[in-house]
């Protein structure tokens, strides 16, 4: 899509692209999420944030000082009003190699998910599936998903209020398996960036609702949350995501990662704490 002429739009787009190719390009090299040769798999939902990352991507391929290719993939789930022509369209107008991968997962999810509960879990399973095995077929090395800085830390806060877990979204992580590596680029970016970026790029967006599926109400409370937080604590997001990038497993509680049984008193520090104590 054309970007506006006007000069005020031009600026904002700069900066906004200077900051999300800045921060892309830094998580990248704190993880090593690409090496040399490798092809990405860019997974394209038609959403602000996939299209965010295959820009982004793109851009730093231009003048990265190691050489990997990028190869867009879509899944058509085939839900019902799902618009097929829009991302074959951009993609072509952009000049991306790209594949849609066709897999009628819509009806297995309604098949087997009874009437009224939500199937984000049954489809995020099968859509995980198939993107793995489709990773294979095109050859592959990594997997790249758009998550952002937000949805991490939304998923540690679900996991603490939901699951129990100190668990947050990793940038790069191996499948269970151990074929397949996902990263995630857009760690360290802000989804209002990522929001305003999409904006000024007009991407042609496609609803992510077309299942019908109920709204994931728990990750909503927690989005809620934390754009309040973001708007009476300025910087607060900040530093829980610095909290999530500095762990300190001998001040929690988890005897599988710090060996509390094992710790034993050293003769001085026993001579300090009595002499405290007198």
């Amino acid at each position: 899509m054309k970007l506006s002429n006007k000069p005020k739009e031009k600026i904002e787009f700069n900066k906004l692209q200077k900051k999300l190719r800045r921060l892309t390009g830094q998580a990248i090299a704190d993880f090593n999420m690409i090496e040399e040769g490798d092809k990405i798999m860019v997974c394209l939902s038609g959403g602000k944030d996939s299209y965010t990352m295959l820009d982004i991507l793109r851009n730093l391929q231009a003048s990265a000082p190691i050489n990997f290719s990028l190869v867009a993939v879509n899944l058509d789930q085939k839900q019902p009003g799902f618009p097929e022509d829009i991302l074959p369209r951009y993609l072509e107008s952009e000049g991306v190699e790209y594949h849609i991968l066709e897999r009628d997962t819509y009806s297995i999810v309604k098949e087997l998910v009874p009437e009224g509960k939500t199937t984000c879990g049954l489809c995020s399973r099968l859509r995980r599936g198939s993107l793995y095995g489709f990773a294979d077929q095109i050859g592959a090395t990594k997997i790249a998903l758009g998550h952002h800085r937000d949805d991490i830390l939304e998923t540690l806060f679900l996991n603490m209020f939901f699951g129990g877990k100190l668990k947050a979204m990793p940038p790069k992580l191996l499948s269970d398996d151990g074929k397949h590596m996902v990263i995630r680029p857009l760690a360290y970016c802000k989804e209002k960036d990522i929001e305003a970026f999409s904006v000024l790029k007009e991407y042609p967006i496609i609803p992510c609702n077309l299942c019908g599926s109920q709204e994931n109400l728990q990750r909503q409370v927690i989005k809620d949350m934390l754009q309040q937080w973001d708007r009476e604590y300025p910087g607060r997001t900040d530093t829980l995501f610095t909290s999530v990038q500095n762990v300190v497993p001998s001040h929690l509680a988890d005897t599988s990662l710090f060996d509390f049984k094992g710790l034993e008193q050293t003769e001085d520090e026993f001579d300090r704490l009595n002499i405290i104590s007198l």
